[in-house]
């Protein structure tokens, strides 16, 4: 009798290659230009590899575009992609030949969206926003209800169009205080329901775990992220295009900054900001993770800042607490990126000016 070769399962030959980028992934900030500076940030590389690849898993390996349900993508626990202590975000893959119904609530939010990212549907990052809506462009019921179509044809009311390219729908709201602010509630569902799905094939798995190893190569093409400026300064504004690489938001400004600082030494920065929906500061390491929000103030709103007379503001990153109200604090670290964003900016904002000096000479 002869034994019958053993069976090749495609579903089997991409879960290896899934365990391939994951176990060289350490790489990208263990050596080369890019390895990070210190102990600390080496095991927040490692923290951010198990948080992107538990959203990987949700987003691709269980998400079911015909069925969908939201996904929260961030929280105080995981982090990565531009996380903030005062925003939420929810992810559900979208079929652009089908229509969807999202119900919800505003709740607290100041800034409140969805947005349609188009690209590839093999689990790498969108490269465009397709189509957006936010609280300012929607009709809202009692309570602040909402109530939106997301279709590839036009309908009456608040609408999102779908083109032949999308593959992800995004919700993000931010809010002044998240502590003890009501966060903004979604629920989405198909028009034309799915009947129930049969029994997973060898190649769906093979194509959804593909999927999942295509998202972290993209996001180890990004972090740890390069910053090939001088520290202690922030970069020129810039507005959002439509043509992006990942989950970028829509109707915003950007500003990218780094700060690298001594145990006696703090980064005043100074600035204005135009009139918006909402603005913050964020610190990041360099996996665009904040630090532990819960336990530090290491971000800081335009609704949270103390302004100066004249409508300026004053920010101040220290290690030590320099005794003033506006101080965000590194959480230990000896250096990180900083981070600013301008929801619906009535102009773009001018470039904040940043200076080091002893913690003792501290403005107040």
């Amino acid at each position: 009798m002869t034994t019958p070769a053993p069976r090749r399962y495609e579903s089997g030959a991409a879960f290896r290659e899934l365990l391939d980028v994951l176990r060289d992934a350490d790489q990208q900030f263990l050596e080369g230009s890019r390895a990070v500076p210190d102990d600390a940030s080496v095991v927040e590389g490692y923290r951010w590899l198990v948080d992107v690849f538990s959203v990987a898993l949700e987003c691709y390996v269980v998400a079911d575009a015909a069925r969908p349900e939201f996904v929260k993508i961030v929280s105080p626990t995981r982090k990565f992609g531009g996380d903030n202590a005062d925003a939420y975000y929810y992810f559900a893959p979208v079929d652009p030949s089908r229509t969807y119904r999202v119900h919800g609530r505003m709740g607290d939010a100041v800034y409140l969206s969805l947005c349609v990212y188009g690209g590839p549907t093999d689990g790498r990052w969108s490269n465009r926003i397709v189509s957006k809506i936010n609280n300012r462009e929607m009709t809202f019921g009692p309570g602040q209800t909402f109530e939106i179509i997301v279709s590839p044809k036009e309908h009456r009311g608040n609408w999102i169009k779908l083109e032949p390219d999308a593959v992800a729908l995004v919700t993000r709201d931010y809010l002044i205080d998240p502590t003890r602010g009501q966060q903004a509630t979604y629920t989405i569902e198909a028009v034309d329901p799915a009947p129930p799905p049969p029994p997973t094939t060898d190649a769906d798995l093979a194509a959804r775990l593909r999927r999942t190893a295509n998202f972290i190569r993209d996001l180890l093409n990004i972090c740890p992220i390069p910053t090939p400026f001088d520290p202690n300064a922030v970069q020129e504004p810039y507005i959002q295009q439509a043509v992006t690489y990942g989950w970028a938001a829509p109707d915003v400004a950007y500003a990218l900054g780094r700060w690298e600082l001594a145990e006696d030494e703090a980064l005043v920065i100074e600035g204005r900001s135009p009139d918006c929906a909402f603005w913050n500061l964020c610190l990041w390491n360099a996996f665009l993770c904040t630090y532990d929000y819960r336990y530090h103030r290491c971000t800081i709103n335009g609704g949270q800042v103390r302004y100066e007379r004249d409508g300026s503001w004053r920010v101040v990153v220290a290690r030590r607490d320099p005794r003033h109200p506006n101080w965000l604090s590194t959480a230990g670290h000896g250096q990180g990126i900083l981070w600013f964003r301008w929801f619906l900016p009535a102009e773009v904002p001018a470039r904040p000016t940043a200076r080091v000096v002893k913690l003792a000479d501290v403005p107040r």
